[in-house]
């Protein structure tokens, strides 16, 4: 039997306080109901998924870096990095691995500087404003797109 292509799941900074920052905007779920789900989604489309987090930009593109050794795809919400970080962005287009980059909140309803994300220019696509639903279409994408690779 073929193993499971992996995603690997990536979150930035202050997603750990998910359920309790700001739950107007992000939302009461948290980070670990987020990555369970997040899990049992993976399992269900027969792909494995490897959730982390990280407060800090040098440990998440480490992550990306070591991405293309033992997974298929990534997922990542920058979350605050989105805007900021010229490293991540370099990091992803550096790897060639397809991204789908997730954003509880709909980052084009909110303030100006939240408005642009460096980290778009390395994704296929952007999902934004489903809160954690967004994480399972993300998934979906993928698994749709890493199974068309499997027949070719």
């Amino acid at each position: 039997m073929a193993k499971a292509p992996s995603v690997l799941i990536l979150n930035g900074p202050n997603l750990n306080l998910l359920g309790t920052r700001e739950p107007e905007i992000y939302g009461r779920t948290t980070l670990a109901e987020i990555e369970a789900r997040c899990r049992e989604h993976g399992d269900r489309l027969g792909l494995a998924v490897e959730c982390r987090q990280s407060n800090s930009e040098g440990e998440l593109v480490g992550w990306i870096q070591r991405a293309r050794e033992a997974h298929a795809a990534i997922v990542i919400n920058p979350a605050a990095y989105s805007h900021t970080s010229i490293a991540l962005l370099d990091a992803l287009q550096a790897v060639g691995l397809p991204v789908v980059e997730v954003h509880l909140s709909n980052i084009h309803k909110r303030e100006t500087f939240r408005q642009h994300s460096y980290v778009s220019r390395a994704a296929e696509g952007v999902i934004c404003g489903f809160g954690a639903e967004g994480y399972a279409m993300a998934l979906d994408a993928l698994a749709r797109r890493l199974v068309k690779e499997q027949e070719s």
